[in-house]
């Protein structure tokens, strides 16, 4: 086990910039604006010699049971029914509001371990007004700056013991019988889980499809578009391969995106798929695929990520054969790079076609993660030269005499010849199509490098 806290309060009071500061990254959406947060975000803090695990919380809101703020308050307690201990964290230039001590009532019946952090308190005037919180019930309130990092040791002070307690605890667990691998029965676990972003417009239903690979309401949905901000990781299992699954906030077209938060979310969202190895585009099919679906696709094909392409709200859809047959002849003629990409159909509200999806994404990330032999390679390409020779520029051949792989994750392969950087951009998809039609290849990005060196072979075969 790992020691857990929870971050809450009211909205606006810094909870993001102290989850920021305690796991050491700027992973948090940030903003003067209140209300940044709406999913719970986890992490992994250190201080000094002790590591303990941390939710950033939307924080607790008064609101209309049912709307978004009435949700993103459930999933504050939900963050503080799964943690150890919650940190509660004020304003502390504001001082005890009324809204704090609302919400000390609240936190009080969750049954948890409370610590007071009175956040912005890097002056000494302001500090002087820390004491206030003593009348919120929960012991000594402790002044922190999450800004400038300072305060932290009160932090490290009450998370300590905790820590030494769950040593101690796991210290007397019996250890299990090690299992021992047998590499001529099976193939070998991966040694780390598989990176998955789930990418789309808004309101297509991504963190629809998330809780419902998850089997819990982890992300926030709703009719609202937009709802989810941050990029949301998640630790999750599908059979027997671990995935940290990433929910991301809805990208529109750039003309579109004028707020500055959007923006921060759309970035957030696009650090999702650099991140990721294999990317799902989530697209809705009640309105069938647009330009936007497709710039996400090439997007990611130039990033060299795999794809698989998902439509969801899929029994929305009346003419279903017809409608997957426009999608795939747009695939075809408007990305021709990543020709054959797997196209899954889902529907949250059936629960149908989920396993289809994780099949098509393992499948995608072996393609992504293939080697193929120099010797196969050349056979294949001695082949597709003799059918389709390349062409002559002003009378004199391109000649294309060997390649091989030189990179997977996407697979890269370079081809030494003559006058390669002449060669038309027809005959490498020409290329790159034989590739995916012979060497099973269908809907993985690919790169060529061309090389104009002599085939080091050539003087041994005379």
């Amino acid at each position: 086990m790992t020691v857990t806290v929870a971050i809450l309060g009211r909205p606006n009071v810094g909870k993001s910039t102290l989850f920021n500061r305690l796991i050491g990254q700027r992973l948090a959406l940030v903003d003067d604006q209140p209300g940044v947060t709406r999913d719970r975000r986890e992490g992994q803090a250190r201080i000094a010699d002790i590591e303990f695990r941390v939710f950033d919380t939307a924080g607790f809101d008064e609101a209309k049971r049912g709307s978004l703020e009435a949700r993103m308050s459930d999933q504050a307690a939900e963050a503080a029914r799964l943690a150890d201990h919650v940190f509660f964290v004020i304003d502390a230039r504001a001082g005890v509001t009324p809204v704090d001590r609302m919400f000390a009532e609240r936190i009080r019946k969750l049954g948890k371990p409370v610590t007071v952090l009175a956040n912005k308190a890097e002056t000494k005037s302001v500090q002087q007004q820390v004491p206030e919180a003593y009348t919120l019930g929960f012991g000594e309130p402790f002044p922190i700056s999450g800004e400038h990092g300072e305060g932290l040791e009160h932090i490290y002070g009450v998370v300590k013991p905790l820590v030494l307690a769950d040593r101690k605890s796991a210290a007397r667990i019996e250890e299990e019988p090690e299992e021992h691998f047998d590499p001529d029965v099976e193939a070998p676990p991966p040694t780390r889980p598989l990176r998955l972003a789930i990418i789309g417009q808004p309101n297509a239903g991504k963190s629809t499809l998330v809780n419902a690979l998850l089997g819990e309401e982890r992300m926030l949905t709703g009719p609202e578009a937009g709802i989810t901000r941050d990029a949301i990781s998640n630790e999750w299992q599908w059979g027997t391969r671990k995935i940290t699954l990433w929910d991301t906030a809805g990208i529109r077209r750039k003309g579109k995106v004028k707020e500055k938060l959007e923006k921060l979310s759309v970035s957030d969202a696009l650090r999702a798929v650099k991140f990721a190895e294999v990317v799902v585009v989530l697209v809705d099919a009640s309105v069938s695929i647009e330009k936007q679906d497709l710039t996400l696709c090439d997007l990611i094909a130039r990033e060299g990520r795999a794809i698989v392409l998902a439509l969801s709200k899929w029994d929305l859809v009346e003419d279903k054969p017809a409608a997957l047959r426009k999608v795939n002849e747009i695939m075809e003629d408007i990305l021709p790079d990543i020709r054959g990409l797997s196209i899954v159909t889902l529907s949250a509200n059936q629960g149908r076609g989920f396993d289809k999806l994780m099949k098509a994404v393992l499948e995608a990330e072996r393609k992504w993660n293939i080697r193929i032999s120099t010797g196969k390679l050349n056979r294949w390409l001695e082949e597709h030269v003799q059918r389709n020779p390349p062409p002559a520029p002003g009378g004199r051949r391109i000649k294309i005499r060997y390649g091989t792989q030189v990179n997977a994750r996407p697979p890269t392969f370079a081809l030494f010849g003559n006058q390669l950087d002449k060669l038309p951009l027809s005959y490498q998809r020409y290329l790159m199509n034989g590739l995916r039609e012979t060497l099973h290849l269908e809907g993985t990005p690919i790169r060529f490098a061309f090389r104009g060196t002599k085939n080091p072979f050539e003087d041994k075969r005379r």
